[in-house]
């Protein structure tokens, strides 16, 4: 391809995107003003197809601590970061591709009885990370975009639901910095009632020259807003790639996964579990590449004042993904408060590790009581094949885990029944 030619390309690809935009502008003006677009059907997915049955063959093998249980509870391509409703009436599941999935049990037998697309007149990028306020709005984190869908639990049935912009189109990062790599966000309202949103940096490790615009945008790092988008400020810093967090319990602090630098070998850099005490704290990237492990491009360079460690670490490469506080009342009691967090498995490491999901005790006055352990594994075969990667982790309201599953599209039920 010439010089020349590629311009041109670029110049096309920009003018689609530009009239694609104009055109999503005009439908979200159409749902905020709960106006009809009457332009599509939804997508529902067969829950009884043979790729059920499949999934069910390959969760017999899965193993649990005693008394534990993991079921089949609906098939949902793509499936990645969830998104319980308040009101325990629907699931929303996001994805890395252009969807959001509505996911309902309707006779609350605890098998999803329906799964279609959410608001399928509204098109969608990356739509990876939803996530609900207390009184029930849902916000949905796209890769550059982040929308409000309010009273979603009740409006889903309708391909046009009411939505409006909380960070318009190509505001959440600058266009130059929107890429494939890095690019799946995650939300939480947290208990000040402002919405956190991770921004994953693009680069295996950050180069220099972009470190003073990162550290100015939040990307790297974690920041957060108001609800209705404004006061945006930089929460987070030194971060990789965060796609996973959750708020303790008692202490109200943030809490996050972090994904270390690629390149440096099978064992090295770990993954992190951090906690967040303060705003403005630095996480230690791009100077360490995980745990306290220096970065070939820094290693001589000094690192940040203040720069806070871990407080878990993880296999290196096992991909740490989304986590949650354990609050329910169905466990046994050692699992009050804990973390249990998904591993979404390596993808260039020697010998694959990951593909589970792990459990790491925290007390009450967020101190981490011992290693992270698996608590769900076996996605990951004796020949090094995946048979399933899982994403995220959510809590149903009668205590019992959901675990999100891509590469299967599904999602899963831990329940607990006792000895």
């Amino acid at each position: 391809m010439t010089r020349n030619t590629l311009a041109i390309s670029v110049s096309v690809l920009i003018a689609l995107s530009h009239s694609g935009l104009l055109r999503a502008d005009d439908t979200l003006k159409k749902l905020g003003n709960f106006q009809t677009t009457g332009t599509t059907e939804f997508t529902v997915i067969d829950q009884k197809s043979a790729s059920a049955d499949a999934i069910r063959k390959t969760l017999e093998t899965i193993k649990l601590p005693k008394g534990f249980r993991i079921e089949l509870y609906a098939l949902v391509p793509d499936a990645r970061h969830m998104a319980v409703g308040p009101q325990g009436i629907v699931t929303f599941v996001g994805t890395r591709k252009t969807e959001v999935w509505a996911v309902t049990d309707r006779d609350k037998d605890r098998v999803a009885d329906e799964v279609k697309n959410f608001a399928p007149s509204l098109a969608k990028a990356i739509p990876n990370g939803p996530c609900f306020s207390p009184e029930g709005v849902l916000y949905i984190a796209e890769q550059n975009r982040v929308l409000a869908y309010p009273a979603a639990e009740f409006f889903y049935e309708s391909p046009d639901v009411v939505a409006s912009e909380v960070i318009p189109g190509g505001k959440l990062v600058p266009s130059q910095f929107e890429s494939y790599n890095h690019t799946a966000r995650v939300c939480d309202v947290g208990p000040d009632g402002k919405l956190y949103i991770s921004l994953g940096q693009p680069y295996n490790v950050a180069p220099k020259e972009h470190l003073q615009v990162f550290e100015e945008q939040g990307i790297g790092g974690i920041i957060r807003v108001n609800q209705d988008g404004t006061e945006r400020e930089v929460y987070t810093l030194g971060v990789r790639n965060s796609v996973g967090q959750d708020f303790h319990p008692d202490t109200g602090e943030l809490w996050f996964t972090d994904n270390q630098v690629d390149g440096m070998g099978d064992d090295i850099p770990p993954g992190e579990i951090n906690r967040q005490t303060a705003m403005d704290q630095h996480f230690g990237f791009p100077w360490y590449g995980g745990g306290d492990v220096r970065t070939n491009e820094y290693k001589d360079e000094d690192v940040p004042a203040d720069t806070v460690m871990p407080v878990a670490e993880t296999v290196a490469h096992a991909a740490d993904l989304g986590m949650i506080f354990y609050t329910g009342n169905m466990f046994p009691s050692e699992y009050s408060g804990g973390i249990f967090s998904a591993q979404h498995g390596s993808w260039n490491r020697t010998e694959p590790v990951g593909a589970r999901v792990m459990f790491t005790p925290v007390d009450g006055e967020g101190n981490v009581k011992g290693e992270p352990k698996p608590f769900a594994e076996g996605w990951l075969d004796q020949n090094g094949e995946y048979l399933g990667r899982p994403v995220d982790v959510a809590q149903l309201r009668d205590g019992s885990l959901l675990v999100s599953d891509d590469l299967a599209g599904a999602v899963y039920r831990i329940s607990y029944g006792g000895s």
